[in-house]
């Protein structure tokens, strides 16, 4: 052993003598291919394991101190995931169609209401028409009954049963006579001067008249009597 390194050193100084410099080979490779172990350069094995191992520790701690705070925040803070907000959104289009839905059920009841209405009073107005066109004819039984042409007989009959059905559409006659003038429903041919009345009073009707409900067919023509 002493002699070789006596010729290493003698061939350096050889060599060196005579200006030749045999170039140094390193090997950089991490893994040791004998023992396929990974390698430490020196420099690195000693930053590893400097005096202030413990400091080195505690850096590492407190990194890991800090991410699970880190991570502690973000847990607390509520993110909405993509199925949070395509729920959010399929709540807004479900309320949108909800509303949709109030508004056509609000236009139907309307619409209905309408058509009820509208219904109502096609079937008055048709009831209405009937009763105008049966007003002569309960004129000439008016008369009738007036002259004594229907005191008894079948006519008698018929015309009472007539009345009593034009009655259930809602047919009133007025031909009421004491009362007190209405220029809405009393037609005034002649006015007569009273005695005792303080007011324009109905004195004899000269033809009745007919409403149904509060419709007036057609107002009563009267002798109207007023105060002296």
């Amino acid at each position: 052993m002493p002699h070789h390194g006596n010729e290493e050193e003698h061939n350096s100084s050889a060599d060196q003598g005579n200006g030749h410099q045999e170039p140094v080979i390193r090997d950089n490779r991490k893994v040791d291919p004998v023992t396929g172990e990974a390698r430490h350069p020196e420099g690195e094995q000693h930053a590893a394991a400097p005096a202030g191992s413990d400091s080195a520790a505690d850096a590492v701690d407190s990194d890991g101190d800090a991410l699970a705070q880190a991570e502690e925040i973000l847990n607390g803070i509520e993110v909405p995931a993509e199925e949070s907000v395509a729920q959010g959104a399929g709540h807004a289009e479900a309320a949108e169609l909800k509303n949709d839905l109030l508004r056509l059920q609000a236009e139907y009841v309307n619409y209905r209401k309408r058509v009820e209405r509208d219904r109502a009073v096609a079937g008055e107005m048709a009831v209405i028409g009937v009763l105008n066109s049966l007003l002569p004819v309960l004129d000439d039984i008016d008369a009738a009954r007036q002259h004594g042409d229907l005191a008894d007989g079948p006519f008698a009959a018929i015309a009472t049963k007539l009345e009593t059905a034009l009655k259930t559409y809602g047919l009133v006659r007025i031909a009421e006579t004491g009362v007190e003038f209405d220029p809405n429903i009393h037609e005034a041919l002649i006015q007569q001067s009273g005695e005792d009345i303080e007011v324009d009073t109905v004195s004899q009707v000269l033809r009745s008249g007919y409403r149904s409900g509060d419709r007036v067919l057609r107002a009563a023509q009267v002798i109207v009597a007023v105060p002296a």
